[in-house]
């Protein structure tokens, strides 16, 4: 060994001493991701409808019941998320105010959310730096869009947190040579994570068990013996669910409503998402939000830029895993996009991915510079690094103002409604809503709530209010439309009114009951006697 590679051994171990222990630095990103998520949990955010929905399934799995609703058992989503929050209210309580129940259950998403952060330091760091590691973790931390859905109480943020879990055992265990020790049950254990992430949410399928296939047809990542078991494990927790669903004579529920949810995501069903008819198309809605999610938008269009340079530039089987990761989840959005029913949350199977590569892709870019030191390679070592601090920087920049802005300005109009009908509307009074389902899970524990537009089915019901969240109503998402709801409104009086960036201006109008029909006081005229009929 010379005296020059000498030097460069100890100074690599003296470096390596100086490193902050993964430990340590898992901790900080926890606490640091979890912080944010924190501060000014419910009121930064207004209550969303899958929120409602999914508290009331929580509350009844935690009766021991299959996940239901008022309408009967659920089967549209598999209750994976829903036992886990029946378990959170029996440590935390969800309180019995609807209100305070979403906004007790918004802090298992906001936990579940810090330990996603944790475990894309992880799985960064495994693809071959620390510190790339570090700031993948920090874009995830503080993305807004990646805020605002661990903020809610959506199905998302658990299903990401597993999927993550498989790749790190799986990257953990079977990626490297030599294979540690039982390296078919940590495969096993791997697959029964993402069978766990698709009894939270169907689609995980897509980015767990599709780059699983791929990766056994490309020989790409671990063994192929060890692929196939976690191919195979994924496959259980679905079927011991399948087992009671048939046990307790559920078959014919579950099949209806799977046929549903299949029919809506190849888009022959399209109710919902940017593809329903009536609906803002995608590229209005990017636009709109520009301003709130630019800094998302820019991570996203880097995504593609990072899976080309890992392809070209490492043959590494963690790398390679991770890239299939990527491109399955791409697959997914473009076809949701092209003829699937695309939703905004459905975004967030991606932005995660794309973190992920991109801190990938900094490891490579990382290793490779160190390999060609004094190979005249300098330069462009340095434009790459001083371009790639500049996007960082921009980015956590622009995240932080968002963040700032989001969580400054109130965003709770339906919980200061509520207290406002509490305090001047009886409870169980009939109220009009047209907004096609918001404010009727909203309101329902103490109102009825129905699209009562027309004067007979007001007159019927009593309905003398009318609530709109006129965003809703103006972007096509409604029951019934703009220029109806303003003809209704317009007949009443504004007695209650707060703007969100959720729903814009919510508003509450005191209606009069229209007059009833005239009553006819000439009786009718006799009808003609029938002719009789022939055999």
């Amino acid at each position: 060994m010379t005296a020059v590679e000498t030097d460069r051994e100890q100074a690599g171990t003296r470096a390596r001493r100086r490193e902050v222990p993964v430990a340590v630095l898992a901790a900080a990103v926890f606490l640091l991701s979890a912080a944010l998520r924190m501060v000014n949990l419910g009121r930064s955010g207004d209550l969303f409808v899958d929120e409602l929905i999914y508290r009331q399934l929580g509350v009844s799995a935690g009766q021991g019941q299959f996940p239901r609703t008022a309408e009967g058992t659920f089967f549209l989503h598999p209750p994976g998320f829903f036992y886990v929050e029946a378990g959170w209210g029996k440590i935390v309580g969800l309180g019995p105010d609807l209100v305070t129940g979403v906004y007790h259950a918004r802090l298992l998403n906001a936990a579940l959310g810090a330990l996603t952060a944790v475990l894309v330091f992880l799985v960064v760091t495994r693809a071959g730096s620390r510190a790339a590691g570090v700031v993948a973790a920090l874009l995830f931390a503080v993305d807004p869009y990646i805020l605002r859905q661990n903020d809610r109480v959506m199905l998302d943020t658990q299903t990401m947190l597993l999927v993550l879990a498989g790749y790190l055992l799986l990257l953990l265990t079977v990626a490297r040579e030599p294979l540690p020790g039982r390296p078919r049950l940590r495969a096993a254990g791997a697959g029964l994570l993402f069978g766990l992430a698709v009894l939270t949410k169907d689609p995980a399928a897509l980015i767990t068990v599709l780059p699983l296939l791929l990766a056994v047809a490309l020989g790409w990542g671990p063994p192929r013996r060890l692929l196939l078991i976690s191919t195979a494990a994924t496959l259980v927790p679905y079927g011991l669910y399948m087992v009671f669903v048939a046990g307790f004579g559920h078959l014919d529920a579950f099949w209806y409503a799977k046929s549903h949810g299949i029919s809506r995501l190849f888009g022959t069903a399209q109710e919902t998402g940017f593809n329903a008819p009536g609906a803002p198309s995608l590229a209005e809605r990017l636009v709109d939000q520009t301003t709130t999610y630019a800094s998302t938008y820019a991570l996203l269009a880097l995504g593609p830029v990072a899976l080309v340079l890992l392809l070209r530039r490492s043959r590494d089987p963690v790398i390679r895993m991770l890239s299939l990761f990527y491109v399955c989840a791409g697959l997914t959005l473009a076809f949701a996009l092209a003829q699937g029913t695309l939703e905004e949350q459905a975004l967030y199977l991606l932005i995660v991915p794309t973190v992920v590569v991109l801190g990938a892709a900094l490891a490579v870019l990382t290793q490779r510079s160190r390999q060609r030191r004094g190979t005249g390679s300098a330069t462009r070592r340095r434009v790459a690094l001083t371009a790639g601090a500049g996007f960082l920087t921009a980015v956590v920049t622009f995240a932080g103002v968002s963040y700032v802005t989001t969580r400054t300005e109130p965003d709770d109009g339906y919980a200061r409604l509520r207290v406002y009908l509490r305090e001047h509307v009886p409870p169980g009074s009939a109220i009009s809503s047209v907004d096609g389902g918001i404010s009727s899970w909203a309101l329902r524990d103490h109102y009825r709530l129905g699209t009562w537009v027309t004067p007979d089915s007001r007159l019927f019901v009593r309905a003398r209010y009318l609530v709109v969240p006129w965003k809703v109503v103006e972007q096509g998402y409604g029951s019934v439309g703009a220029l109806v709801t303003r003809r209704l409104a317009d007949q009443g009086k504004l007695v209650f009114a707060v703007h969100g960036r959720t729903y814009g201006e919510l508003a509450l109008y005191a209606l009069p009951l229209p007059h009833p029909a005239p009553v006819d006081r000439h009786p009718p005229a006799a009808a003609p006697p029938e002719a009789p009929r022939g055999h």
